[in-house]
């Protein structure tokens, strides 16, 4: 890099279980600016939140309740691992129990 180089780095600085199911995931995105000696100077950060459940899950005019498991190809590596860890098949059976329980 070179003095005044303006870079963007996109880091996941928190990812959290939450409950039994719900991951929540904070991106930040962090523009920084190289100075004359080699340091880097922040000059923004933002964040954006996103939270993951096992399943989106739909219920019919019949009555009948269709779980279609969460895609999680587009996360972070590191996200993708603990929502494997998390998500067991006990995990989320009980999660479309607990969705189909809520119905009002």
């Amino acid at each position: 890099m070179a003095n005044g180089d303006i870079t963007k780095v996109i880091e996941y600085d928190k990812i959290e279980v939450v409950g039994t199911w719900n991951i929540q995931v904070r991106q930040a995105t962090i523009v920084k600016e190289e100075q004359s000696d080699g340091s880097k100077t922040e000059l923004s950060r933002g964040y954006h939140r996103h939270i993951l459940v096992p399943f989106n899950s739909s219920k019919d005019a019949d009555d009948n309740w269709t779980h279609t498991a969460t895609d999680i190809s587009g996360e972070a590596t590191e996200v993708q691992a603990i929502a494997n860890a998390v998500w067991t098949d006990t995990v989320k059976a009980n999660h479309k129990t607990f969705v189909e329980s809520q119905e009002v």
